[in-house]
């Protein structure tokens, strides 16, 4: 989901500004392989505001995984609270309301809830994983708009998407969902919003039953294009579901969607395995599938690790290092700064220097629809388990079309359940369900 000016995949020669969303950026490769020649577990670098790098290296510090219940505790308290926020916001959309009023709710609940977990943890960086972002109708993704930008509301039929996301301690729960304005049980949605929405709900649905160990990513990718036939719909040409690490939001391992030739030959095969995390991200057009950049101001931005540069400018310094002294490798949105004119001023010389990363806000063609679901799964060794998930009622969205191919219907008609275990739990897996409440999988997809 990040935005440079760098090739998409290995043999491309495209350099868009925002096409490194579909690969994920280089900079967490060269940073394994930085800590793998140095033969350490763990690099971290940055640029400090006088323009001096800093590189800190530890040998004994080994990866954290879901293996350990202390961190599935911190994936599921996050994930309640993005399951929460979003439902927030949700419940806010009605016609008339401000895009700004949304994000800013969205955000402002993410922090106030993460202030009250691990409280005596006093070093413990925990927040906003993503910003809230609402994009609506034509717009695929990142509309975080400033209080500066012209105001944007909603209107009864729009087609919204939420995406946000919450860390805890680096360990990150990132959710997406969509609706349409003023859908009810009485007044329910047909037509193409019906199909799409429909079509990325079930793509999710697939993913969640097929994200599993043993399984590979290729599998996922060609359920998703099948399912988004049977709707006459296309999945976004080239976006990726990222594998998620502690302060990693865009690991190694991927899932792309609906990929070209070049792509396709491209892009890394891969086997899930146990006490993998991923964030499993569909969209789903009413029309080619092919994203742009809309021409918007781009708000959202994350700190590249890998990079270094003196900053020249006094605002562009004292702006970077309070992006790394409060967002780490995190994305952001320049409206958590108090000064927003300085932040739009010391984000430029970063960007141009790839200090920070952008999230370009892309568009459909005008007229088409795009549909979002996101959910966070961990592959736990009795199963996947899925801990960020939408407010979705089925009985909204009434298409004429359904899944046509068997295999996959009889997938979706599978529990999504994971099996059950007769073990005496350790007192944080107790902390952990406390936290959260009850799994959010579910038996089968509507």
């Amino acid at each position: 989901m990040i935005m440079q000016h760098v090739d998409v995949l290995a043999g491309l020669a495209r350099r868009d500004v925002w096409s490194v969303w579909w690969a994920g950026p280089a900079c967490w490769q060269q940073r394994a392989e930085l800590s793998r020649a140095a033969g350490t577990q763990s690099l971290s670098c940055g640029l400090r505001s006088d323009g001096n790098f800093t590189a800190n290296m530890s040998g004994d510090e080994q990866e954290q995984t879901i293996a350990e219940d202390l961190v599935v505790t911190k994936y599921k308290m996050g994930g309640d609270i993005a399951n929460q926020a979003v439902r927030l916001v949700v419940g806010a959309a009605t016609p008339g309301v401000s895009v700004l009023s949304l994000c800013e709710k969205g955000d402002a609940y993410i922090m106030a809830e993460t202030g009250k977990v691990f409280k005596k943890e006093k070093d413990m960086k925990k927040g906003i994983a993503f910003p809230t972002s609402v994009s609506v109708n034509n717009c695929v993704c990142h509309f975080s708009p400033l209080k500066s930008d012209s105001e944007y509301t909603l209107n009864d039929g729009d087609l919204v998407k939420i995406d946000l996301g919450v860390h805890v301690d680096g360990f990150i729960a990132n959710v997406a969902h969509s609706f349409v304005v003023g859908a009810s049980k009485e007044n329910p949605i047909t037509g193409r919003k019906a199909d799409v929405v429909k079509a990325a709900h079930l793509c999710a649905e697939a993913a969640l039953r097929l994200v599993k160990p043993g399984n590979k990513n290729t599998q996922v990718t060609e359920a998703w294009n099948k399912i988004a036939q049977s709707f006459k719909c296309s999945p976004i040409e080239g976006m990726l579901s990222h594998q998620l690490k502690q302060h990693v939001i865009d690991g190694e391992k991927t899932i792309i969607q609906n990929p070209s030739d070049q792509q396709r030959k491209d892009h890394e095969k891969a086997e899930f395995e146990v006490h993998e995390v991923f964030a499993v991200d569909v969209l789903i057009s009413t029309g080619e599938g092919k994203a742009r950049d809309g021409g918007l101001r781009t708000t959202i931005y994350k700190r590249d690790p890998s990079k270094q540069y003196g900053l020249k400018m006094k605002t562009s310094r004292t702006f970077f290092s309070e992006v790394e002294r409060r967002f780490d490798a995190m994305p952001f949105t320049l409206r958590a700064f108090e000064d927003e004119a300085k932040a739009r001023l010391g984000v430029m010389e970063c960007v141009k220097h790839e200090l920070l990363q952008p999230f370009s806000v892309l568009h459909e063609k005008e007229g088409e629809i795009v549909a979002q679901f996101k959910f966070t799964v961990l592959l736990m060794a009795n199963g996947p388990h899925r801990i960020t998930d939408g407010p979705f009622d089925p009985e909204l969205y009434k298409s004429e079309h359904e899944v046509q191919d068997s295999e996959l219907r009889t997938l979706l008609q599978s529990s999504a359940s994971r099996r059950t275990q007769k073990k005496k739990k350790k007192k944080a897996s107790k902390t952990a369900e406390n936290a959260t409440g009850p799994p959010a999988d579910t038996e089968a997809a509507g």
